[in-house]
């Protein structure tokens, strides 16, 4: 097992009162006369509005989970709304931190290396911190400073004033945010249900696998998406759900005999 990086509170310090750090965009010149330029224009001006560009890549995801994510993956600048599953968690954190991103995880001290190497996380690329303390939203929003990946499952209500000057954070340092439990303005809310393990026969068997079904709500769709996964599956990580094939049942013979039949006069 690959070592990890666990920090305290103590280790994370917040400056009080300084703004969010990065340049100010630059004044929007005249407009030119074709075209192109109009776009160009206008895209500027978007980019400026939002605090990210429009055409920014998205960090990967297990392929089994990008089409719950608008996308296809998660948007830079952007909030997540996750419910307070472990698994969920770490499936959503495996593929960005294997392509090279720092994840940081704040308020989860039952959170286990296994399990988040199991699910397919780079250990060397996850920072813990156990124990935030009542300041668990600052020290969220420190750490966005460093890390393009932050996870945090919080301990309290935050102020909207805080939550408002944590999203301007997010979309200047182009960091992603996973929230275990309600958020405000998430690119997509995901909830899981309908549990269902494998491998259990009739009083024997041993657990292969657990199924579940993932749902996701947007703004940017008209209705939530919906999508069966193996969250773990028989190896233990996360892979899309076989497509359940309804039998075909044969039809009794007393049934079929007695259907009338046809009887056409030909010529």
């Amino acid at each position: 097992m690959r070592a990890i990086v666990q920090l305290t509170a103590q280790h994370v310090h917040e400056a009080v009162g300084q703004a969010p750090t990065g340049t100010e965009p630059a004044a929007l010149g005249a407009v030119g006369a074709s075209s192109a330029g109009t776009v160009a224009q206008l895209r500027a001006q978007v980019e400026r509005v939002q605090g990210r560009r429009l055409d920014a890549p998205v960090l990967p995801v297990h392929p089994a989970l990008a089409s719950l994510l608008p996308g296809g993956g998660l948007r830079p600048g952007s909030a997540y709304s996750l419910p307070r599953s472990t698994s969920v968690l770490l499936a959503l954190l495996a593929q960005p931190s294997q392509a090279g991103s720092w994840c940081g995880a704040i308020g989860m001290p039952q959170l286990g290396a296994e399990a988040a190497e199991g699910l397919g996380v780079d250990l060397s690329r996850l920072v813990l911190i156990p124990d935030p303390g009542a300041r668990w939203l600052a020290v969220t929003s420190t750490v966005a400073e460093v890390l393009p990946v932050v996870a945090v499952r919080p301990s309290g209500r935050a102020a909207d004033g805080e939550i408002s000057r944590l999203a301007a954070r997010l979309r200047d340092r182009g960091a992603v945010l996973l929230v275990q439990g309600p958020w405000p303005q998430a690119e997509a809310v995901i909830d899981v249900g309908e549990p269902t393990w494998k491998g259990v026969g009739r009083g024997h068997g041993y657990l292969s696998g657990r199924e579940v079904t993932l749902t996701s709500s947007s703004r940017r769709w008209p209705r939530p998406r919906r999508a069966r996964v193996m969250l773990p599956d028989a190896a233990g990580h996360v892979s899309a759900a076989p497509e359940r094939v309804r039998p075909v049942e044969a039809l009794p013979a007393e049934s079929a005999e007695s259907f009338p039949q046809l009887i056409r006069a030909v010529g």
